[in-house]
Formats: structure tokens, sequence, C-alpha cells
């Protein structure tokens, strides 16, 4: 099984609206295997992907691909399959696949949902050796292959939190476009858009953001304005620290002025021996060491968006149990590290415990060290809270969520992190002694998606719906521009009628990029690049772009949707071979995207003196205007009939008919 090609269509193209990785495949001799032929063939591929099962394939229903696979289908067919559950077992999104002969016989174009190329090519290669091994009946590392797809994924792929905001944006269709290799997202074009990055957005102030980094600075703004905080202050010194101790009166908490994740806090402290290590560990973790009184209760981290409480969840102790026999740092791997929730990419909503110096601080005041054998059935403090793991967002006392939100905006950030702890969460916080320890910046999302206990929580929407309020989809208007013919000169005269409307508008087209009238760089602009790099310019109020043939062979359309789809024409004498578009019928696949992506509020103008293009309009989920040379061209009169709009030419002159009435 040779694999000759490899094409990342990133936009909307021939296959579908999402992004896919095109392949040639070459089976060979494989032609005259098929799955049916093949002893136990079936059996293993189900036993080692048991998720195929979902797999509905071309009977439309669940377990429809391994009824092909009983009935006999081919290897080209099996690794779109076998790739695609690769990718959903490492958490890669996306379910789309085709596989098609092309010609020769044995040779096959395969199509899989592809959102980033590195990712789905491993796990292509993965799926060929999986598929090779399971026909040759060899035995095949399944779990090692979707590691690291899995471990590439986390790598080049949006973490878990930028990626439930970008997928809330597109269920309400507003675009996305990936500016960077990491986390930073633009929502929306042009003028309308917003960018965000993880859980910061464009809104998200930098001196609010610097506030929340200097904890001592938080407090005092937010006892200024009622908000309860513990009592505390910065110290200078170990001494220092133990003075502040005694002033607020044990316990206390020691940790860094300006850290952050938890680092170097110490909760609990009663004595100078602790509270002097403490501060020693506090300040290597941060600028300066503060000491605070140790509210009694629970941690809680309340997320507030846009001025409301959206979700909440409280921390969970970790505990091991001692069996008389292994010492406590064998009983934290084989008790906690060993949970499958915990693990070190942001897929994990618990982190793994390490023997760091509040884990060994903890211990020390409850007499062990890591290297101690506790007795069998006692319980050992590992972390006061490990992690902010069980959701807890319906049991918020109105009151406290208020507070969470003053907080929020008291340090002037629109998406926030509340620290809080309390004994009882449903009860207001000055009837126990709650308090506010922390308000931060860009918090992470996972464990309000993804909680250890309870259900988890529509956070990435709540974030889209502060940036983009209901019917705010964040697009300006895209005219679409692809054809065989006259396709640069239509481009221009739209893009110039548009600025003559009063837009400030962008052009992508053969002649070059160019910005409100003015030409900004004079290369062919007719390609994915340089179309995406108008639609991220956030001043334009709208956009023409003039896709190439082979754009759209080879790279996809640049934009998810537009407002209005204009084809030009169909000529044979543009095929591309060397691109798999060979004939009329490749270029009518290919062409029809353009008109496949118009909103269904949005129009499709198409060509009515060339036949092939005029039957695209059934394609579109919006209106259609024909245009014709003259006003008897067949479709262009049937339209007419029926009520619809269209452009001809009649006695020299452009005429717009809206059914019979013509100015």
């Amino acid at each position: 099984m040779h694999i000759s090609q490899h094409t990342h269509l990133r936009g909307p193209n021939l296959w579908s609206y999402d992004p896919v990785m095109e392949m040639v495949v070459d089976i060979g001799d494989l032609e005259d295997w098929p799955s049916d032929r093949i002893p136990g063939y079936p059996g293993r591929l189900e036993a080692w992907l048991p998720g195929l099962v979902e797999h509905r394939c071309s009977y439309g229903e669940r377990g429809g691909f391994l009824r092909r696979l009983q009935e006999g289908t081919w290897p080209a067919h099996v690794l779109e399959h076998v790739t695609l559950e690769i990718q959903t077992l490492a958490g890669v999104p996306g379910g789309f696949g085709r596989a098609r002969e092309a010609g020769p016989r044995g040779v096959y174009r395969v199509a899989v949902s592809c959102r980033e190329a590195r990712v789905t090519r491993a796990a292509v290669e993965a799926a060929r050796g999986l598929v090779l091994a399971a026909m040759a009946d060899k035995t095949f590392d399944v779990a090692g292959a979707v590691a690291e797809v899995r471990r590439l994924a986390d790598r080049h792929w949006l973490g878990p939190s930028t990626a439930a905001i970008v997928h809330a944006a597109e269920a309400r269709t507003i675009p996305a476009i990936r500016l960077n290799e990491g986390n930073l997202v633009q929502l929306g074009y042009g003028t309308r858009a917003r960018r965000i990055w993880t859980a910061e957005t464009d809104r998200t102030s930098a001196i609010a953001e610097g506030i929340s980094r200097d904890k001592h600075l938080t407090n005092t703004l937010l006892r200024g304005c009622g908000v309860p905080v513990p009592e505390g202050r910065t110290v200078e010194s170990a001494e220092d620290a133990w003075e502040a101790a005694r002033e607020i009166d044990a316990p206390v908490v020691v940790k860094p002025v300006d850290g952050n994740h938890g680092r170097g806090v110490f909760i609990g402290l009663t004595t100078q021996a602790e509270v002097e290590a403490a501060y020693r560990v506090a300040l290597g973790e941060g600028s300066g060491v503060l000491v605070e009184r140790a509210v009694p209760g629970q941690e809680h981290r309340l997320l507030v968006v846009g001025g409301r409480m959206v979700a909440a969840s409280r921390g969970a102790a970790a505990y091991v149990t001692g069996d008389g026999r292994s010492t406590i740092a064998a009983l934290i791997e084989a008790q906690l590290n060993s949970d499958p929730r915990r693990g070190e990419t942001q897929d994990h909503p618990l982190n793994p415990v390490r023997l760091d110096s509040i884990v060994r601080l903890d211990l020390q005041h409850q007499g062990f060290t890591p290297e101690s054998v506790p007795p069998d059935g006692a319980r050992v403090l590992i972390q006061r809270n490990g992690n902010m793991s069980v959701d807890i967002t319906d049991e918020v006392h109105p009151e406290v969520a208020a507070r969470a939100a003053l907080a929020a905006r008291i340090v002037g950030l629109d998406i926030a992190g509340i620290d809080l702890v309390a004994e009882d969460i449903s009860r207001p916080l000055d009837a126990q002694r709650g308090a506010i320890v922390e308000v931060n910046a860009g918090p992470g999302l996972l464990f309000h998606l993804r909680p250890s206990n309870g259900p988890g929580r529509p956070v990435g929407e709540a974030i889209v719906e502060h940036l983009f309020p209901a019917g705010d989809d964040g697009r300006v208007p895209v005219v679409g521009v692809a054809g065989s013919t006259h396709t640069t000169a239509t481009a221009r005269l739209v893009a110039h009628l548009l600025s003559l409307r009063g837009l400030r508008t962008g052009l992508a087209s053969a002649t070059g990029l160019c910005l409100d009238g003015r030409c900004v760089d004079r290369r062919d602009a007719s390609n994915f690049d340089a179309a995406r790099k108008l639609l991220t310019n956030r001043t334009l109020e709208a956009a023409v772009i003039e896709s190439s043939l082979r754009t759209l062979a080879i790279e996809g359309l640049a934009f998810d949707w537009c407002q209005v789809g204009v084809v030009t024409g169909l000529d044979l004498r543009h095929v591309m071979p060397e691109h798999r578009v060979k004939d009329a019928d490749d270029l009518y696949k290919v062409l029809r995207t353009q008109v496949d992506v118009v909103l269904p509020a949005g129009t499709a103008v198409l060509n009515a003196d060339d036949p092939v293009v005029a039957q695209m309009a059934t394609l579109s989920k919006g209106a259609v205007i024909p245009f014709s040379a003259g006003p008897f061209s067949e479709p262009v009169r049937s339209h007419r009939a029926a009520g619809g709009r269209a452009v001809f030419v009649r006695h020299g002159r452009l005429t717009v008919a809206a059914g019979a009435d013509e100015p």
C-alpha cells in the first residue's frame, strides 16, 4: 500500500465543508484481496479498534462499517476508517472520510478530516501499519500508535480550553482563524472580529491582568470595595513572616505576592519553623511574599465571564491510605498517579502529584516524610487541594456569585477565575468568615469542561456569547469569485462597487492584495494565505476574494461561508491533470464549492450562458441571480418567470430585472 500524495485542503473543498487531508493511495495487488477474502481480518480490526462499531459508513447505521468489512471492502476504504478512529482515540475532532477509485486499477483518492496536517499524517501512517498488520495477522502496538498521535496533537493543535471556545463559535457559524502555532485565534472577520488567547480576550485589560498578578494589591482593592478578603500583609524576611503570623494569629497562609497555579502556597501553618520554611520556598516562586489569615473551609474556583458567574468547582484533597508496607512515595504513585484522570497534558482534569516542597511540608506537619511507611489503614493528607475537580455550579449561593462577579469587575477582568474559601458555598460568605483569596486572569477551563465529578459546563459557549451577543455572527460581507474565465476582472469590479457604497473594502485577486483601493502587494493573491491575510485585517468592512482553480483544488476556500458567491464560467482548457482535475466533471466538483458555501441569507451569482454553471443554481442554500449577455437564455427566462432576479444585457445596457419588472 503506497501513499504517493498528501494534500491538506485547509478550507471548504470538493470533499467537505471542513478541512481534509486528501491522499492518492495505490494498493497494488491488494486490489485482489478485499476484506472478506482474508481469514480473521475483520475480527482483528474490530478487536484492536472496538470503536469502529460507531462508524456508520454507507449503511447510515451503527455497525455499518463492520458490516462492510464482513461483506468485503478494499484496503483504501479500510485505511480511511482506521485513520479516523486513531484520530478519535487521540482526541482529534472530525469524523469525515471518503475513499473513491481514481484509476488506474488499484489507485484510490482517500480524504479524511484534518485539522492539523502533521497530526493527520501521523495518523495515516499509523493506520497504514495497522491495516497491513491486521491483513498479515501480525502484532501491532495500537496503544503506542495512538499515544504518538496524541502527543503530536497536544503539541500542535489547540488546547482544550481554546478548542472549546472555537467549537462553540463554529456552532453559531462564527468563523475561526488560528493566528499562530499556539492558542491565539481570531473569531469573525474584518471589523467584526474578536481575538482570544485561551481564556483571555481582546477585552482583557493588560492593567487588570497586572493587578491580578499582585495579590496584595488585589486584596487591597477588593477590601476597599467591601469584598471579604483575608487579613494579611507583605513581609520582608523569614523573621518578618513569623511576626506577621503572630499579628494575624495562626493558622496562616504563606504565598508569593505574584505567583500562579498554586506554586509556593502553604496553607494552615502554625509554628515558627513552618512559617519561616514556607517563606523561603515562596520567595523563590515570586518577587515577594505575603502572609494571610488562613480562611477555614474548602477552596473553590468560580468562573466569571462578562460580569456573571457561569461555572464553579470545588477542590478535592488528595489522600493515600497506608498498607503497612509501602512508603508514602510509593503509595502516591500507586493510589494517586495511577488515576487515568491525572496526566501532564491539558486533556487531563487532574495533575500528577509531585513530591514538591509544599507536599513535603504538609507531610512534615503530620509527622511523616516521603520515605515513611504509614500504618495499615492510616489516611495521610498529600495535597489540601490537588485540583478543582468537583462541579458545584448549582450549589453556589446567589450572593456568593454576585461577590465573585464584583471582584472580577473591581480588578477589571472580563474573564476571571475567582479563588474563594468557604465552609459552605451555599451560604453567604459573611455568615461563615469566607473570603476571596485570589482573582486570576486567563483561568483554566478544563475542570469546568470535564470535571472529575459532576456535569461539564458550557463555558466555551459563555465566552462566545460574551464576545458575540445573540444575533452577532462576527461577519463582514464576503464576496467569493471563482471560475475558469474573467474572475480577476469580476473581482476588481465588485470591489470597486463596494467601495462606492462607502465600505472599506479589501480585494485578494490575481493582480494582488488591495486595501481600500490601494495595492499593498502586487503578487498573485488568488490563493489561500493571501485571502486569510485579508480576512484578519480588522479595519475591513467588506472583502472580495478571487479563488483560483488551483487554490480550490489543492488548498480549499480561505473562508467558511460567504454572503455572495460568483461563478463566472467553466472552460475545459483549464483542466489540471497534475491536481487530479481532468475533465468537465472534475471542474464542476471543484467550482461548485464556491456555491456550496453561500449562506442561507446570501446569493449565488451564476453565468447563465454556461449550461454547466447554470446547473449549480440547485446547490445554493440562498438566493440565485443568473447573469447573461442577452435577455433570452433559458436559465434567465425561467428564473424570471418564477419571480426571481436576473442580470442581462438588453440593447447594449446592463439590466437588472426582478421577475417581469425591468427598470
